[in-house]
């Protein structure tokens, strides 16, 4: 079912008739609900529940961190295929991404510092070997990407929150020469580097992109066969303390954010503890970003590191900056386990403190890409440059569960499950709409009670399925 479609039913709308009760949207494998208006129920006072019922609890007078905002990637890869779109189809994405009534509201994007894997080649905003930075220039950006970020931010009302994050310096900073194959910065070009970044930053608001903040790379760990940097977390913290902190403060970018690691959540506490006990550089940073590739296949997802980290530095920030599912695959568009990752781990980031959320590249052609180096993944949209249709795969309804109805500045609320069987989160916005995410991994229906403070009601969630109640 198409977006266009779930728009003319009306069913995407927050629904303003019950105000003393819960409005419940779902999305169900096997069926044809995507965030569909299923039930409308009223809010009576409790009943104690008994052993071996099913409940969520939500305590509003108990409230944690607030939400930066909810989004995706918008790389080179999305605006080549965004370009190949008819006018009508690009429309049509913008507005389910972004629009905050006809789509799911996105606030949070990500791109990148020159290239990553995601894109038809790489390429760097210099000359190969300019060490002064001269040459430095942004046209690479402004054939594809910047139009996209510029139209995805006025579909978004004129705002839209944007950070950026480098896969690798310029080769001949490199000890291996090289963008690809991992490598280590120069130490004699720390400064050089750092200072690319703020050139960078006063280039794309000289386009009208406001520049929220940035990673110092992305994931710094891994070796990869694309563009790819390593630091230790003792080499990350000095390039922070000593060069990109400085540099950009000098620059007039002290108030941008800087956030350390940007890798998975197995290494986070290290590189939490290295950079953040260093009061010279943990002054420098917003917080710390994480991906989720680290441990999934096995069935471990970590979060208790998170959790470590938010009562161990409550004044860091956690953000998820990346996570995709690899191993694309045609067959695969609607396959329901991919949402799951994504509601799974949205759920458990949120609840260990988690701000923001940003998933990866936001739109891919039908064969996963462009990818230059092969590494082909999904997107919760990918578009048929054949024939110039959209494909919405499950988990752009997963995540808009959580972005179309969590706003910019809602407050965390607590919330528990009396069954693992069902995961929840809860949030109240800024207008004091409150919404709880519930999510049914079995593959059975299940009845469950639904309490806020000395309210209640008696909901059902089908089989394999998401639900945002609304009250």
């Amino acid at each position: 079912m198409s977006l266009v479609c779930l728009v003319s039913t009306g069913l995407l709308y927050a629904s303003e008739r019950n105000a003393k009760g819960v409005d419940v949207y779902t999305t169900a494998k096997d069926t044809t609900l995507r965030l569909q208006l299923t039930d409308s129920k009223s809010l009576k006072p409790r009943v104690q529940p008994t052993e071996g019922e099913i409940s969520i609890f939500v305590n509003p007078n108990k409230r944690f961190q607030k939400v930066l905002g909810i989004g995706g990637a918008i790389t080179d890869a999305s605006a080549e295929v965004f370009a190949k779109l008819p006018a009508a189809k690009q429309t049509e994405l913008l507005k389910a991404y972004y629009d905050p009534k006809e789509g799911i509201g996105y606030s949070l994007t990500r791109t990148t510092i020159h290239s990553s894997d995601f894109g038809s080649g790489s390429h760097t905003y210099i000359k190969e070997g300019d060490k002064s930075l001269k040459s430095f220039n942004i046209s690479h950006d402004r054939q594809y990407r910047i139009p996209m970020i510029k139209r995805a931010i006025a579909t978004a009302g004129g705002e839209l929150m944007l950070y950026a994050s480098p896969w690798s310096a310029p080769a001949f900073m490199k000890s291996n020469n090289n963008m690809l194959q991992g490598g280590k910065l120069l130490p004699e070009y720390y400064d050089t580097w750092a200072t690319y970044f703020t050139k960078f930053i006063q280039a794309y608001e000289a386009e009208g992109m406001p520049i929220w903040g940035v990673t110092i790379q992305n994931e710094p760990m891994a070796t990869q066969r694309w563009e790819s940097m390593i630091y230790t977390a003792e080499e990350e913290r000095d390039f922070l303390k000593n060069h990109l902190g400085p540099v950009m403060e000098k620059a007039g970018y002290g108030d941008k954010n800087i956030v350390v690691w940007d890798h998975n959540r197995d290494l986070i506490t290290n590189r939490a503890n290295v950079i953040f006990d260093d009061p010279e550089a943990a002054k420098y940073a917003l917080g710390i970003g994480f991906h989720w590739y680290e441990t999934w296949a096995g069935g471990e997802t970590m979060h208790d590191n998170l959790a470590l980290i938010n009562e161990s530095y409550p004044n860091m920030n956690l953000l998820f900056t990346e996570g995709t599912v690899e191993g694309f695959r045609a067959d695969r568009y609607q396959y329901w386990p991919n949402a799951e990752r994504y509601g799974h781990s949205m759920i458990n980031d949120f609840n260990r403190g988690t701000v923001g959320w940003t998933d990866w590249n936001i739109l891919l052609d039908q064969n996963g890409g462009p990818n230059h180096v092969s590494n082909f993944c999904f997107a919760p949209i990918h578009a048929d440059t054949d024939s110039g249709e959209l494909i919405y795969t499950p988990t752009y309804y997963y995540i808009g569960h959580f972005s179309k109805f969590v706003k910019p500045n809602a407050q965390r609320m607590s919330t528990s499950s009396s069954r693992s069987v069902l995961l929840a989160t809860s949030f109240v916005n800024e207008d004091n709409k409150m919404a709880t995410i519930v999510m049914n991994q079995t593959d059975k229906e299940i009845k469950y009670n639904f309490f806020v403070e000395d309210q209640q009601t008696i909901l059902t969630i089908p089989a394999r399925a998401m639900q945002t109640l609304v009250y």
